[in-house]
C-alpha cells in the first residue's frame, strides 16, 4: 500500500479574508512548499499563507501579504 503522507508531507494552507481555510498542495520538501508560499504571497493579495507538516500543526508564522 503507498501512503502519499509520507510520500508528500509538506502543506501550504491559505487562508481568506473570511477566515477560510484551504490546502493549497501538498509537496515533499520543506524547501518546496515554501517556495509555493512565497510565490503566493509575492502576488500582492491580503492571504495568509502558511506550511505545515502532515500530522505537526504549523511549522512556520503565517505571513499577512496586502494589495
Amino acid at each position: 500500500m503507498n501512503d502519499s503522507g509520507a510520500l508528500l508531507p509538506w502543506l501550504v494552507i491559505r487562508e481568506d479574508d473570511n477566515g477560510n481555510r484551504y490546502r493549497v498542495g501538498r509537496y515533499s520538501t520543506r524547501a518546496e512548499a515554501q517556495k509555493v508560499a512565497d510565490s503566493l504571497e509575492s502576488r500582492g493579495h491580503k492571504q495568509l499563507y502558511w506550511i505545515e507538516r502532515l500530522g505537526q500543526g504549523v511549522t512556520t508564522s503565517p505571513t499577512v501579504t496586502k494589495n
